[in-house]
C-alpha cells in the first residue's frame, strides 16, 4: 500500500488517506482481505498524527470500504458492501421523501441537485 500526503493541497490530510485507501481497495489494488497498517503504523510511516489516521479510517470503515476485526486488525472488506450500504441509504432517503410528500420527480430532482453539488468542483 502506497499513500501520498500532500499538505500543500487543499484536501485535509484524512480525506487524502481516506480517498486513496478507497480507490486502491476499489481498483483491487489492496485486495479484498488485505491487513491495513495500524492507525499508529501509518500515522508514523506518513507523519501525521494518529487521530488524522483514526478520522480516516473511521469514515472508511461507515462506507465500507474496510472493517475492523476488534484486535485482530484492520481489513479491506468484501467487494459488495458499498454497495450494499448505499441501497441501504437510498431506500432510507425514498422514505423520508414519501413522509415529506415529494412526488418521484421532487426526489428525483433533489437527488440531481446534490449530486451536481458534490462532483462539480
Amino acid at each position: 500500500m502506497t499513500l501520498k500526503i500532500h499538505i500543500v493541497e487543499g484536501a485535509a490530510p484524512y480525506e487524502q488517506v481516506r480517498a486513496q485507501i478507497a480507490e486502491q481497495a476499489r481498483s483491487g489494488e489492496l485486495p479484498v482481505g488485505y491487513r491495513l497498517p495500524t492507525v499508529r503504523g501509518l500515522a508514523e510511516s506518513l507523519g501525521l498524527a494518529a487521530n488524522t489516521v483514526a478520522k480516516a479510517y473511521r469514515a472508511l470503515e461507515t462506507d465500507g470500504v474496510i472493517e475492523t476485526r476488534g484486535r485482530h486488525g484492520t481489513y479491506v472488506a468484501a467487494a459488495g458492501s458499498e454497495a450494499r450500504e448505499l441501497a441501504a441509504a437510498a431506500q432510507a432517503y425514498v422514505e423520508r421523501a414519501r413522509r415529506l410528500g415529494l412526488t418521484e420527480e421532487e426526489a428525483l430532482a433533489a437527488v440531481r441537485d446534490a449530486l451536481r453539488a458534490a462532483y462539480e468542483r
